[in-house]
């Protein structure tokens, strides 16, 4: 089977995976579970509409598609973080190196 995704998609799906760093990395450990999953979702949101433009379209950009998209890149980053980030301990570092600079 031959997977053939534009650049575009590619992207996409790297930027989901890397979402829970930057909110990690914009956040402090005290800042409400609430508010980083609303901050993610809104990213993932960001990112699915951006992918959807930026992608190559023979019949125009899809609200439809955009959505799909924003909800793939948002399970993508919830996976990525409980799944990798969390574990390593990088959403940790993250975090701690947004409260030294500050």
């Amino acid at each position: 089977m031959n997977v053939d995704l534009p650049a575009a998609y590619w992207l996409g799906l790297l930027t989901s995976v890397v979402l829970p760093v930057l909110v990690g990395l914009v956040t402090t450990r005290v800042t409400h579970a609430g508010l980083k999953a609303v901050l993610l979702l809104a990213l993932s949101a960001v990112t699915g509409f951006v992918v959807e433009y930026a992608g190559p379209h023979d019949a125009g950009y899809s609200v439809g598609t955009a959505a799909v998209l924003a909800l793939v890149a948002f399970a993508s980053a919830v996976l990525s973080h409980f799944g990798f980030w969390k574990p390593v301990g990088v959403s940790g570092r993250a975090q701690d190196s947004f409260v030294k600079a500050a």
